[in-house]
C-alpha cells in the first residue's frame, strides 16, 4: 500500500487549501483514513480521521469546524479542506491508513497513530499571518 499527499503550500491566515492523498491498491474502501500534522519541534498529532464508508468522522479539537476530511473511494483519495487557517497550523501533514473492521468502534480507534499501519511522505504547509 502506497499513499501520495500532495496540495500543500504557503497561505495567509484566513486562507484555504485542499489536501489530498491517494492511496495505490484495490482495498482503499476497506481503510479508515487520517491526517496527522508534526510542527517543528513538537511530535506529531492528530488532525483529523474517516470510516471506510465515510459515515462517520472525528476532528481535533483545534481544527473543529474549520477542517473537513471527506474520502473518494472511486477516487482512492481521502481529502482535508482546510479553512480559516492560522499560522499554528503550519506543520508538515502526512496521511496514514488503516484497516476499519465493520462495526461500531469508540473514536480512540481512529485518533491514536500507532494503530495506523500505513504512512505516505508528509506535505508541507505554512501559513503566514
Amino acid at each position: 500500500v502506497q499513499l501520495q499527499a500532495s496540495g500543500g503550500g504557503l497561505v495567509q491566515a484566513g486562507g484555504s487549501l485542499r489536501l489530498s492523498c491517494e492511496v495505490s491498491g484495490r482495498t482503499f474502501s476497506t481503510y479508515a483514513m487520517a491526517w496527522f500534522r508534526q510542527a517543528p519541534g513538537k511530535e506529531r498529532e492528530f488532525v483529523a480521521a474517516i470510516r471506510r464508508s465515510g459515515e462517520s468522522t472525528y476532528y481535533a479539537d483545534s481544527v473543529k469546524g474549520r477542517f473537513t476530511i471527506s474520502r473518494d473511494n472511486a477516487k482512492n483519495t481521502v481529502y482535508l479542506q482546510m479553512d480559516s487557517l492560522k499560522p499554528e497550523d503550519t506543520a508538515v501533514y502526512s496521511c496514514a491508513a488503516r484497516v476499519d473492521p465493520q462495526g461500531s468502534y469508540g473514536s480512540h480507534w481512529y485518533t491514536r497513530e500507532h494503530l495506523y499501519a500505513y504512512w505516505g511522505q508528509g506535505t508541507q504547509v505554512t501559513v503566514s499571518s
